[in-house]
């Protein structure tokens, strides 16, 4: 994607996605917390306007915004779009805006002193750890952009105009404290010419998945890779495959920390599946120890028919991929006959993390902001470029898609009410790290399914049972 090199060998795509710890920044922010400013002292009191049809939030026109973003794989551009409209819109407010690649080492010091900008778009490698934030009251409750009209139209709310799960996955209790900007769905990639040349047809269920690879083996190619120093990635699939059976419950109960949660029928089959596609010699050998770019790049030379990614693939890929490989992302197959979500489920989150400090100088200004740029005509703009699904709805209507943003388009209209996504990553990740380790462990024929589920099970009960840890549930 040109993304500038970060501090940090882990993808920034899928770090930002997937975990919320960033190093060094809990301890600080509580004690902000504990020693910060009183409602006396709020350095937004009086920053507040009168609220009209026009100005549902309150903006003080004259007010001073300063916004920070992320400037990574998406750059900033976008942002500052949305900074133009809003200063089209109050051309008395001064937009001071910035774009940074580590988020965290810059901005854990001003929340420390209670001086934090207005916006921050809380990704990266460096970003800061949104559930300590949350924790020290250090994040403004987003429910009155929510429930604001939209920018586009005033006859519909923001919360309305966003694709499903989006308001629930910045939601801390009962209280949404961040907004994401983009939409991933996660799924499995592949050539779409490939497979038309060679007769294959993608499959729909895991016996199909099964006999498709023998074929596909027997043709000289790999079956599968996936990116082995990751295992994060090739739980994607496995985790999608159990949801799909045991439906919602099943992923509740997986966030909820239920006791034996982690043995349910739909994870251990979910395990025995792909302890079956690592024992059938279906992964290409040596991906266990090859980085994502690494057996991205293998996948894209035609040396493995499938790999496991979200749908950030394309974009990361595009300065690599051959011409006229035109990837495409598929749903992962059902397990069962009697799977609880239709073959079409598609795991899927918002990421892109947008907050409103509850210090800020101008939060009403804020909110607005974000209020412009989760317009449909500021995502348009994002989707035009970026070729990724933003998560505002209907902000890809009327555009021409590549191959694989428009699978994933596809993907998600298919999929319809039946997305989910877990949220344990952005809760626990202690228990993320053992999941990821026992995966890596069951791929390469090193422990068997009931191991795998039993050594989750033990991270995920010592988290249930430490008192220290905040749990969240849904």
């Amino acid at each position: 994607m040109n993304r500038p090199p970060l501090s940090e060998p882990y993808p920034t795509r899928r770090t930002l996605l997937r975990t919320a710890l960033t190093a060094g920044v809990a301890a600080p922010l509580l004690s902000a917390c504990v020693t910060g400013g009183s409602d006396d002292n709020d350095p937004a009191a009086g920053n507040t306007g009168a609220k009209s049809a026009d100005n549902p939030l309150g903006v003080k026109a004259e007010t001073p915004l300063e916004v920070v973003i992320f400037k990574g794989g998406y750059g900033d551009e976008y942002a500052k779009h949305a900074g133009t409209l809003y200063t089209r819109k109050y051309p008395g407010a001064k937009i001071d805006h910035q774009g940074l690649q580590k988020i965290g080492e810059a901005l854990q010091p001003r929340f420390v002193a209670n001086t934090p900008p207005d916006v921050v778009d809380n990704t990266g490698a460096s970003r800061l750890d949104i559930a300590t934030l949350v924790a020290a009251k250090q994040v403004s409750d987003l429910s009155a952009l929510l429930d604001a009209p939209s920018f586009d139209d005033p006859a519909v709310t923001v919360r309305d105009t966003l694709l499903p799960g989006v308001v629930e996955d910045g939601t801390f209790g009962k209280t949404p404290m961040t907004l994401n900007f983009t939409y991933t769905v996660w799924g499995l990639w592949y050539s779409k010419p490939l497979f038309a040349a060679k007769g294959w047809a993608y499959p729909k269920t895991w016996d199909e998945m099964l006999t498709l690879c023998a074929t596909i083996k027997a043709a000289g190619i790999a079956p599968w890779t996936y990116q082995g120093k990751y295992p994060e990635y090739i739980n994607d699939p496995l985790l999608s495959m159990a949801a799909k059976t045991g439906g919602l419950a099943l992923v509740k109960a997986v966030d909820n920390l239920e006791p034996n949660a982690w043995k349910a029928p739909g994870l251990i089959g979910a395990a025995e599946a792909f302890a079956e596609l690592a024992g059938k010699g279906y992964l290409m050998p040596g991906s266990e120890a090859l980085t994502h770019t690494e057996a991205q790049a293998a996948w894209s030379n035609g040396k493995a028919a499938f790999i496991p990614c979200g749908s950030w693939l394309e974009s990361e890929q595009k300065d690599v991929t051959p011409p006229g490989f035109d990837m495409v992302m598929g749903a992962v197959p059902s397990r069962t006959a009697g799977d609880q979500l239709k073959p079409t489920a598609v795991q899927a989150a918002s990421s892109e993390s947008f907050l409103v400090p509850a210090k800020a100088k101008n939060p009403a200004g804020g909110l607005e902001y974000l209020r412009i740029l989760f317009s449909k005509q500021s995502a348009k703009a994002f989707a035009s470029t970026a070729g990724t699904l933003p998560a505002v709805a209907g902000a890809t209507d009327g555009l021409s898609l590549s191959s694989g943003l428009g699978s994933v388009r596809d993907a998600v209209t298919a999929a319809g009410a039946e997305t989910f996504t877990y949220r344990f990553r952005t809760w626990y990740a202690p228990l993320a790290k053992a999941l990821d380790d026992a995966t890596g462990e069951l791929v390469n024929k090193r422990i068997t399914a009931a191991e795998w589920a039993q050594r989750v099970q033990k991270a995920a009960d010592a988290i249930a049972k430490d008192s220290s840890v905040q749990k969240y549930t849904r």
